[in-house]
């Protein structure tokens, strides 16, 4: 059941993608809320209930309809069901409209085009930034994205349903990747919205929930990459970054493809960032790090990426249909 509620959301989310201001995400947005707003008191004891709180209750309630669906209507109920979580979970069109773009952009020369893109998907100050750590930004940023909305998923959703939790993994996976997103741009100047314990409650339980996933990535992305390259990256270059999981998925990456990624990351928007990616200490999203081995980035390298990607989705679509059918048989 798992590998045809993968499958079917899969093609739901590629036929018909959802928008990015849908009504789940609004209702969830109104839940964490209510939710900081009501419990947050700046302490980490209820930093810590707040935050169990917020990805506790949609992931109960996903379970709780499953095994409900699954009691009275049986397995197709609690399949589409599924699928329907799954569909809000995933996120392949979230981000690959931004790569694409880029993509397109600098293949009609355009660098200015795929900087402004840039910008615009990751809230970053771009400046005139070199065309070789263009790529290499929109290389990380691109991995990270498909680990986060796709492989992250998809990796707890299967362990989670094979202990019989159905769809519930995906919430939790998803529901830590948001919380700690969310409050962690959110203004906490003024206590209008979370409190600097409850963020840093979110980042830990994030890290937590990911450290799993993002290792399961990276053997993906180095099985159907170049494996021994993948894991020799992965061993002496994922501490030097400094989010030790986006570290394995980079390093990972870099190995799969021989490319150099890795070094100073790109400030927030408002910073002019033509000197401040040769700086140490920039501001990042966990890519700040030491260069790992490999070619300079190149526009061949994006379609690479791709590939990488897509072969991982098929690994692990290929893995999920043999699973189902020795259970079946067995």
């Amino acid at each position: 059941m798992s590998f045809l509620a993968l499958l079917f959301a899969f093609l739901i989310e590629q036929v018909r993608p959802l928008a990015h201001d849908n009504w789940a995400h609004r209702a969830l947005r109104a839940w964490l809320e209510w939710v900081s707003h009501t419990f947050d008191a700046g302490q980490e004891k209820l930093a810590w209930m707040t935050w169990a709180l917020a990805v506790g209750v949609p992931s109960v309630l996903s379970l709780i309809i499953h095994w409900s669906l699954l009691a009275w209507l049986g397995w197709p109920a609690a399949m589409i069901w599924s699928v329907g979580v799954l569909y809000l979970a995933l996120g392949f069109r979230q981000f690959s409209h931004y790569f694409t773009d880029i993509r397109d952009a600098l293949e009609e020369g355009d660098e200015q085009q795929a900087r402004e893109a840039l910008a615009h998907w990751k809230q970053v100050a771009v400046g005139t930034l070199p065309r070789q750590e263009l790529l290499r930004h929109v290389i990380e940023f691109s991995v990270l994205s498909a680990h986060r909305h796709v492989f992250g998923v998809m990796a707890c959703f299967s362990v989670f349903a094979a202990l019989g939790f159905g769809p519930a993994g995906a919430v939790v996976y998803r529901m830590s990747e948001w919380v700690s997103r969310i409050w962690a741009h959110a203004p906490h100047a003024d206590n209008k919205f979370v409190s600097l314990a409850l963020q840093s409650c979110a980042k830990k339980a994030w890290y937590a929930v990911d450290w799993l996933p993002a290792r399961m990535t990276a053997v993906a992305f180095g099985v159907v990459g170049n494996f021994e390259d993948a894991i020799d990256c992965w061993r002496n270059y994922a501490q030097r970054f400094s989010d030790d999981n986006d570290g394995v998925v980079i390093a990972a990456t870099s190995g799969a493809l021989n490319v150099q990624l890795g070094g100073a990351a790109l400030p927030p928007s408002g910073i002019d960032a033509s000197e401040a990616v040769m700086q140490e200490g920039a501001s990042s999203d966990g890519q700040d790090s030491e260069s790992t081995p490999g070619r300079a980035p190149e526009r061949s390298h994006l379609a690479s990426v791709v590939g990488l990607v897509w072969r991982s989705v098929v690994l692990w679509m290929v893995l999920l249909a043999l699973l189902t059918l020795a259970r079946l048989l067995g």
